[in-house]
């Protein structure tokens, strides 16, 4: 409403916190949203009107998907990360462009549910497994009435197969179902004794009294939490009588995943924006909004060009193993430690340069402040000649063994630090 909240230019920044590449990261200053609207809005909410309502539990059930729905889901997830990239660059999708998004993403959904949904032939999914296990001892041992709730018709079709197969009477309402019969099933499923299941689509959140029923079992997330929030009303209402129990089933680090932490992001904005205890600032956070399409950006960001010290490093190490490799094949004796340290023996670097420092100083002081016949007085049995060549070089001697394998492992160590604050 640009006439009480202002324009939107100026509410956007107001109130939404971006980062440096200008994506939303999360809203502020909502104290001030919900002063404004005490005025012209009234909200009451079920807590406070239906005090009596008995206890509700809200429980979410990770399941493991398949190897053929991870074919199917990622297969979708390369097309969805094409088009946000071709989205980041040019800021605009043609029509043809969002609808394959949004069959992109329809896809990778059906396929978290199970495969059934994309091909009609197959059927992968363990969430049709856990189901049975879990109606078993609601209805069988417990005698409990069960609500149950997917998006997609092809997955009631599953769970009605489920249900035949374990000899569990039921109902099922869908979008094909004649206003006039919606009454009678709500009617057999709370006055059969036989009828121990509700099924049905989106089609029924709204509209019915199911609360003969005491649990609710969302096979699927939908995007939207007030559609998620009415499927359990249909039980969690007046007339309750026992505590309800809420299972949402989500398959693990899918689309589902990330599509319940963008509710609760939801969730949290809304309380900020309405409610007196809301908190003032919500942030989106990397568990949240990021995790949702981070997946995604993985697949569409360009990889880092190796770094050409660290690809010698991995190929020295791959000599060392083969080395290692071939030593153990022949039969030779490998030590323990082979190319490793010694443990406890740490090499003080700054007494180590000190004294190298010490001895070039002591050299070049040694070779400046003498003649050149003095010069090869005292030097002159560490100056040796290449036969060859006839070339001149110095001679330095070197240290016993342990001090040189010291001096190796503090260079080794020196590097590799200085490496990774390069980088």
């Amino acid at each position: 409403d640009r006439h009480h909240l202002g324009p939107l230019y100026r509410f956007v920044h107001t109130h939404r916190v971006t980062d440096e590449g200008g994506k939303v990261i999360g809203y502020r200053n909502l104290e001030s949203v919900r002063n404004s609207l005490k005025g012209v809005m009234i909200r009451r909410k079920k807590k406070e009107v239906l005090a009596q309502l008995p206890e509700r539990i809200d429980k979410n059930f990770f399941v493991s998907m398949t190897p053929e729905q991870w074919d199917i889901h990622e297969e979708n997830r390369e097309i969805v990360a094409k088009l946000v990239a071709k989205w980041r660059r040019y800021r605009f999708l043609c029509e043809a462009d969002q609808r394959r998004m949004q069959i992109a993403l329809a896809v990778m959904r059906m396929a978290s549910d199970n495969t059934y949904l994309v091909d009609r032939k197959t059927n992968f999914g363990p969430k049709l497994e856990e189901l049975e296990i879990l109606l078993k001892e609601w209805i069988v041992e417990g005698d409990e009435k069960v609500v149950i709730f997917s998006q997609w018709l092809r997955m009631n079709e599953l769970v009605e197969g489920v249900l035949t197969r374990n000899g569990i009477g039921f109902v099922h309402l869908n979008g094909s179902v004649p206003s006039k019969e919606r009454k009678m099933l709500m009617t057999r499923f709370r006055e059969d004794p036989v009828c121990k299941v509700f099924l049905s689509t989106d089609a029924g959140g709204v509209g019915l009294n199911l609360q003969s029923g005491s649990v609710v079992v969302n096979m699927d997330i939908p995007w939207n939490p007030a559609v998620l929030e009415q499927r359990i009303a249909r039980v969690h209402r007046m007339g309750q009588k026992k505590s309800v129990r809420v299972v949402n089933f989500i398959s693990k680090s899918s689309i589902e995943e990330r599509i319940l932490d963008l509710l609760r992001f939801k969730k949290s904005l809304f309380a900020g924006a309405l409610d007196e205890d809301g908190a003032d600032t919500v942030m989106v956070g990397e568990s949240q909004m990021d995790s949702f399409m981070r997946s995604v950006e993985e697949a569409t960001d360009t990889p880092a060009r190796p770094d050409a010290d660290a690809v010698r490093e991995e190929r020295q190490e791959e000599e060392k193993e083969a080395t290692l490799s071939d030593d153990a094949a022949s039969g030779d004796e490998v030590p323990e430690n082979y190319g490793i340290p010694p443990v406890g023996e740490a090499v003080d670097l700054s007494d180590l340069f000190a004294k190298g420092a010490e001895f070039l100083a002591s050299l070049s002081k040694a070779v400046s402040g003498a003649g050149e016949k003095s010069v090869e007085k005292t030097l002159g049995p560490m100056i040796g000649k290449d036969e060859s060549t006839g070339t001149s070089y110095l001679k330095i001697p070197l240290p016993e063994p342990e001090v040189i394998t010291q001096i190796v492992s503090g260079l080794g160590q020196l590097f590799k630090g200085f490496m990774q604050s390069k980088r």
